[in-house]
């Protein structure tokens, strides 16, 4: 499904479950060199679909376009995101569910900047990146506080990003031994995220 954005076409890959109407949606993209068949979002999206969510993997405009880096500006990468998310809302088979906005790295940055005036009703973040490697004092962490509604992030411990802390995230889970890909043990990734769904989502 190809989506007009005011920064050019994004692309969303949509799947509904089977066994009745979708409980929510999951709005899920990739981080800024990355794409949506990452294992982590792959494992994600097919624990929520099993679980009775309807899943949306959007490639956002900048990839689409060929660049492999949003740019430094957050303003039109947000402004791209938020009109591709509402695009996909649009369509009948997910209209009036409660969304989730969702995202690796990068993406997790985009999903939680944006949830607010998303209306979402949580945020998922697998690996924030809390700060560029080796720079901590440049902390994200605002974003994360600034999402306004309740976000799970999961994190590896081995992270060069550096993992939130668990003040800053509704809920936190930092996987032993996963680094930034969190492609370790993708099943309890997956596990992590559609067990607190459930919980806050039913």
């Amino acid at each position: 499904m190809e989506l007009d954005t005011p920064r050019g076409p994004a692309l969303a890959d949509i799947d509904v479950p089977t066994g009745g109407p979708p409980r929510y949606l999951l709005a899920i993209t990739h981080g800024a060199g990355g794409g949506v068949d990452a294992p982590d979002i792959t494992a994600v999206c097919d624990a929520v679909l099993k679980a009775g969510g309807a899943v949306a993997r959007i490639t956002q405009a900048y990839r689409v376009a060929g660049r492999t880096m949003p740019g430094s500006a957050t303003g039109p990468q947000d402004e791209a995101w938020i009109s591709a998310v509402r695009a996909v809302c649009a369509d009948a088979r997910l209209a009036g569910l409660p969304l989730v906005p969702a995202g690796r790295s990068n993406g997790a940055r985009v999903a939680c900047r944006t949830a607010a005036e998303l209306g979402a009703a949580a945020v998922v973040a697998l690996a924030f990146p809390l700060h560029p490697p080796g720079k901590p004092e440049r902390s994200r962490a605002p974003e994360l506080r600034g999402a306004g509604v309740p976000t799970l992030v999961v994190n590896g411990d081995r992270d060069p990003f550096g993992v939130p802390d668990a003040a800053d995230a509704a809920s936190l889970v930092v996987r032993a031994g996963e680094r930034h890909d969190l492609a370790k043990d993708t099943g309890a990734v997956a596990t992590a995220v559609v067990d607190w769904l459930a919980e806050r989502l039913g």
